[in-house]
């Protein structure tokens, strides 16, 4: 059965028995940089959102077993041994239809960042997903997110949080669960990991942070090529792409994005 697109109901209006009118998407969540590492700059959180990861997941099973790859895919373990894998993980993603890629960049010494994040690194992390997650979700959607495993204090329900205070902003079920896994154990959060700190190394050396590893620009190289970008100190946007980089003010767009071109959830 393929996606149906009725305009006239409103996403709040929808009951479950429009289930064909309702978009369930998997987030695949990751970052690059650390909140409380006073040496990173910059701050980078990811989204790889897909309504069927069964097309990338096979396609990059397929590729490990080819190539006899099984290490983890993790952009600062770049190096000759694995950069042309890293490139054909790459090349999975372009030849994925019905995929959206989003981020969000902060530079942590940043007034903005100052202002509304400094106080505390795990209510900062939470705060950053909800900003990231209102670009994310479109129209007639229901998300699924799936998160990076990170070490936190006992006290900090990120995952418990991020599905209330989500849903409650948005008075409506846009989040349906929230769950952390070990990305060692999940390749599309390894390929959220590329994603990500290709973007965040690019950034790093066009501001002189870096003098560049040979193998990581190769890769930032090729992910630009394939974008049509020259570099990413401006974000960058296109259909499937939304790069958000913070300039001062927090400024990122919800997506406002229709879906009445994309493919059906068979594709």
């Amino acid at each position: 059965m393929f996606f149906k697109n009725n305009k006239e109901i409103k996403t709040g209006d929808l009951k479950l028995s429009d289930y064909d009118q309702i978009w369930t998407k998997f987030c695949f969540l990751d970052e690059s940089g650390s909140l409380n590492n006073k040496t990173e700059p910059y701050f980078t959180l990811g989204i790889l959102k897909m309504s069927q990861p069964y097309y990338l997941q096979s396609k990059i099973l397929y590729e490990r077993i080819k190539n006899n790859f099984h290490d983890e895919i993790k952009f600062n373990k770049l190096s000759k041994s694995n950069v042309s894998f890293a490139k054909i993980i790459i090349d999975s993603i372009f030849n994925t239809k019905s995929l959206n890629f989003y981020s969000y960049t902060t530079n942590k010494s940043s007034k903005y960042f100052l202002d509304n994040f400094s106080d505390n690194e795990w209510k900062a992390y939470e705060d950053i997903t909800l900003k990231l997650m209102n670009a994310v979700l479109a129209n007639h959607e229901i998300l699924i997110l799936i998160a990076d495993h990170i070490v936190t204090p006992e006290n900090i329900k990120y995952e418990v949080n991020v599905k209330k205070i989500f849903n409650n902003n948005k008075k409506r079920l846009s989040i349906a669960g929230v769950c952390r896994f070990d990305s060692k154990s999940n390749d599309l959060l390894q390929v959220t990991d590329l994603l990500i700190g290709a973007i965040t190394y690019d950034l790093k050396l066009q501001a002189g942070l870096v003098s560049g590893d040979k193998y990581k620009i190769k890769l930032v190289n090729y992910l630009k090529e394939n974008l049509g970008s020259t570099n990413f100190m401006n974000g960058f946007r296109n259909y499937n792409f939304s790069i958000f980089v913070e300039k001062g003010n927090g400024e990122i767009l919800e997506n406002k994005d229709k879906i009445t071109n994309e493919k059906g959830p068979s594709s």
